[in-house]
């Protein structure tokens, strides 16, 4: 049965330098229309379950007049939600109080900013505007208004950044006291302005030094490393999340949002005409059982503890050694075997492209 459910919004006021996900620039209009039709393709898709998980990201969702985030709180509203749900909404530093007043009103528990930095010359080239002392006050009145669930993201591995600002930038977050962080390294990717400009990755070495920094300065001051690219406190992993990673079923609405219901993965059209015509549908991918298998193993392995060897077995009627070559990964210490979970050691953690790619169909 379905229990997450995410929502794209893909308008946004600024666009980040590195930004490859489906957005444009905000429109009054556009907006309007697209928010009619994403209630319709709602109603029609979703089928009455109690839902766990609501997720709502962009773009910048946080962008919309107070009166289409009204709009859209009410749509979502009409989701059934279980009593223990999670409901995350991506933010800007610059939402207004009101708003964050609304999301409030409307059941949301869980917020998410895309802090990234601090560095005034990286904020700089990821064409992002705020400031440190913009962000520490807009957490503090999230507090405030009663909000006890906060993800910041943080980005690193520029070419130019430097070890202090990096560590200033773990420091930052660290004194936000923030529930959770996710941390991306910077990908150049086509289409982006960065690519553009013929910006260049910085050395994998470095980048995996700043990772190990990250994960040594987090776990110290008591932060789990529970996924590769995100940590949290004690009882504050991403549930939402969780449901991917799991390998679980999702309703994926909106331009761009991708799905994952009985037999068929799916990701809707990027294209705005497309969407409002309600051509929403991009990509269908029919599963079979091997195909689910190599999900379940791509995704799950992820996970600090990886996967489950008797759900595997419960779920699929297989055991994993019997579909998938993994003696060699464990003979060669990629994979390791404790009680009932197989598992990728975190001196392994950054070569997972390496090891996952042998559970690619």
């Amino acid at each position: 049965m379905v229990k997450a459910v995410y929502i794209h919004i893909p308008f946004c006021k600024n666009i980040c330098s590195y930004c490859a996900f489906c957005k444009m620039y905000t429109n009054k209009e556009r907006i309007d229309k697209y928010l009619k039709v994403l209630d319709e393709e709602i109603k029609e898709n979703y089928q009455n379950e109690k839902i766990k998980t609501i997720y709502v990201g962009g773009g910048t969702p946080s962008d919309l007049n107070n009166k289409q985030l009204k709009y859209l709180l009410e749509i979502i509203e009409k989701i059934k939600k279980q009593e223990d749900y999670e409901f995350t909404f991506e933010c800007n530093i610059s939402v207004e109080k009101e708003k964050l007043i609304l999301l409030k009103e409307y059941g949301v528990n869980r917020l998410s900013f895309g802090i990234e930095t601090i560095s005034n010359r990286l904020l700089k080239r990821m064409n992002r505007n705020h400031t440190k002392k913009e962000v520490k006050e807009k957490i503090d009145l999230c507090r405030k208004l009663g909000f006890n669930n906060i993800n910041g993201d943080l980005m690193y591995a520029f070419e130019e950044e430097t070890d202090k600002e990096l560590e200033e930038d773990i420091e930052f977050l660290l004194s936000l006291n923030l529930e959770h962080i996710s941390t991306y390294s910077l990908i150049i990717e086509e289409h982006t302005k960065l690519f553009l400009e013929g910006y260049q990755n910085c050395k994998e070495e470095k980048e995996e030094e700043m990772y190990q920094k990250i994960h040594r300065n987090l776990i110290e001051n008591e932060y789990i490393h529970y996924e590769i690219s995100n940590f949290a406190k004690k009882g504050y992993n991403s549930i939402h999340n969780l449901t991917y990673w799991n390998n679980e079923e999702y309703y994926g609405f909106g331009m761009s949002a991708s799905g994952y219901i009985g037999e068929i993965r799916y990701k809707n059209t990027q294209s705005f005409t497309k969407y409002l015509k309600k051509e929403f549908k991009y990509e269908v991918e029919k599963l079979d059982i091997y195909d689910k298998m190599s999900y379940e193993m791509i995704l799950g392995l992820r996970l600090k503890e990886g996967v489950n060897i008797e759900k595997f077995t419960e779920k699929y009627k297989k055991k994993i050694e019997d579909v998938f070559e993994i003696n060699e990964l464990l003979k060669a210490g990629y994979l390791k075997k404790k009680k009932a979970n197989i598992y990728i050691p975190f001196d392994r953690w950054y070569v997972q492209n390496y090891i996952l790619e042998k559970f690619v169909r």
